[in-house]
């Protein structure tokens, strides 16, 4: 990694460390048996925080003490993944517990993006709604007596009551505020946003407004959900904090609008902490932090990793994935084990000791790893069977100038990775422990390995009856280039 900062070179080195070596826990004393069950439960989903984004994963540029601080006091990954590699779809995979053949939901909107000449297939038809037959993770929490509150961004059909939560603030179908909509007057639906004071900043509300969820919830143990919408586009920050960063930066990392909106999320992550620790939850409370993808990589490098939100490289999918939970979880440990976000449903289930939940669930409980206990890695699979059309013209890093992502499936198992991509069926093999930035292509040099997880990809297609266009696309054009005057 380039970016390691001077105040956390040692976490910084540690997580590097992990990477090679596997699992690293330093607790100070034995972890004590869990007596009061079930936890509290606050789930932070930050909006397209990238992997580099924050100062335990290596970032010189953005200020994040308070994140450092979830880290010092839990485990840390760094091979935390995002179910998918954009918003709506990986959301699904979260609150479900089940990867996108399942539900359906492969992106936001419409699956044909692009220039409808650039693209060789038919895209399978995307869902944008989770189904009402998903139990969703409020549904499966409430079996067991929870109470939950979903603060902030939805993005998987009216708002977040149609899945079970108990209080929805902010949530809708819409996945970002709006133009100026960071700072009110608002332009989010919600009515109880109509009356913000002027200039009042949206991430703030949201954490007062789940503090006070957390507060009222009395004897009865709570699940709030807080999904910021920042670092989500269209940036917007305060003046003090816009002037703060532009004196800042580096060749890497130096929008100082975007680096205000990190800092704003990382004050308000501490004013949660702040709070459990207050009212002593803490020692009750079960503390997630990660991302719904990659960042956006124009905005945010997040070098040494390829490429960014929406694409399938390591820059779009993996995430930072914090766990506390005081005298169960070691404070202060890292690990290089591997999980997703499809993780966490299989995970509060055992936890919280529901009986309810989805038949099928493609994650797994990793809490004997959360407890120190090591555990079998397992395979993650990622299918996007449509086209996802590039930010911009610039192209940099091998990047596609058309299309962040074209319609492929992707495996990754221990230190190898294999995509595969449909229109022309080629396959990419990198080793992510020698070549994280997946530079370079290993298929001719190790055919056997790419015959191996071609074969294990194709099996796991099979069994889910996961969808592969294969329909040729009428309007396209062999060679078209619409950036091309």
């Amino acid at each position: 990694m380039k970016q390691i900062s001077g105040l956390n070179s040692a976490k910084i080195a540690a997580l590097i460390l992990v990477m090679l070596s596997g699992c690293k826990s330093k607790p100070e004393k034995e972890m004590a048996v869990n007596t009061k069950t079930p936890p509290n439960i606050v789930l932070i989903n930050v909006d397209d925080m990238g992997w580099m984004d924050t100062e335990p994963y290596g970032t010189t540029f953005y200020q994040t003490p308070n994140i450092s601080r979830l880290s010092d006091m839990g485990i840390t990954f760094s091979r935390g993944y995002a179910g998918a590699a954009n918003c709506a779809p990986s959301r699904a995979c979260l609150l479900s517990g089940m990867n996108t053949p399942r539900h359906g939901i492969y992106t936001v909107g419409n699956s044909d993006r692009g220039n409808k000449k650039t693209r060789k297939l038919i895209p399978i038809p995307n869902t944008t709604v989770l189904h009402d037959s998903v139990v969703s993770l409020a549904e499966m929490l409430a079996d067991v007596g929870y109470t939950s509150g979903s603060f902030g961004k939805w993005h998987l059909g009216r708002d977040s009551r149609s899945q079970g939560f108990d209080i929805n603030f902010g949530g809708e179908e819409r996945g970002n505020p709006g133009k100026n909509g960071y700072f009110a007057p608002y332009n989010l639906a919600d009515p109880k946003l109509k009356n913000a004071p002027e200039g009042e900043n949206l991430t703030d509300r949201l954490t007062t407004e789940a503090i006070g969820f957390m507060k009222s919830a009395e004897n009865k143990p709570f699940f709030a959900y807080v999904t910021y919408y920042a670092v989500h586009t269209p940036l917007a920050t305060t003046p003090e904090l816009q002037a703060k960063y532009e004196k800042l930066g580096n060749g890497l990392q130096n929008n100082a609008t975007f680096a205000g909106m990190v800092e704003t999320v990382d004050n308000n992550v501490g004013r949660i902490i702040d709070f459990l620790e207050s009212e002593s939850l803490l020692e009750n409370t079960l503390v997630i932090f990660t991302s719904d993808n990659g960042g956006i990589r124009d905005i945010s490098s997040q070098y040494p990793l390829r490429g960014g939100k929406g694409s399938y490289y390591e820059g779009g999918i993996r995430v930072p994935f914090i766990f506390v939970w005081k005298d169960q979880i070691a404070s202060g440990s890292a690990t290089s084990h591997m999980i997703s976000n499809l993780d966490i449903y299989p995970t509060l289930k055992e936890i919280s000791g529901s009986a309810l939940g989805n038949e099928f669930l493609d994650g797994r409980s990793i809490l004997p790893l959360l407890k120190g206990d090591r555990i079998l890695e397992k395979d993650l699979y990622f299918h996007f069977p449509i086209y996802l059309q590039a930010y911009n013209r610039k192209t940099d890093d091998g990047r596609d100038p058309l299309f962040r992502t074209r319609p492929g499936s992707a495996l990754i198992s221990g230190d190898w990775k294999l995509h595969h991509y449909y229109e022309d069926n080629t396959l990419e093999l990198y080793n992510l422990k020698k070549d994280i930035g997946e530079r370079t292509n290993l298929v001719e040099s190790n055919p056997e390995k790419a015959k191996e997880l071609h074969s294990r990809m194709q099996n796991w297609i099979n069994r889910n009856e996961a969808p592969i266009p294969t329909e040729p696309n009428p309007d396209y054009v062999e060679g078209f280039n619409p950036n091309k005057k």
